[in-house]
């Protein structure tokens, strides 16, 4: 918890509102990730791309919730293998 401690700390110096909230809400993403035992950087990287790509619908964004994604990463595992 203190690396979140420190971090949010240290966002109040973003130089900005706009830049303290946008803090906020990546180090809100990148530790939900990491409650879930998910790696930050996988996760925000496949969930960037399906948006970006299209291949998620808006009624589908709740798929791509931390605990969500690495449930149906495990399912995507076990039918590849």
């Amino acid at each position: 918890m203190r690396p979140v401690a420190l971090g949010r700390k240290n966002a109040l110096f973003a130089g900005a509102d706009a830049g303290g909230r946008h803090w906020a809400i990546v180090a809100t993403l990148i530790q939900s990730a990491k409650l879930n035992n998910v790696d930050p950087l996988a996760w925000l990287t496949d969930v960037l791309e399906r948006i970006v790509a299209g291949h998620t619908k808006i009624h589908e964004l709740a798929t791509l919730l931390p605990w969500n994604w690495n449930a149906a990463k495990a399912v995507e595992v076990h039918s590849s293998a």
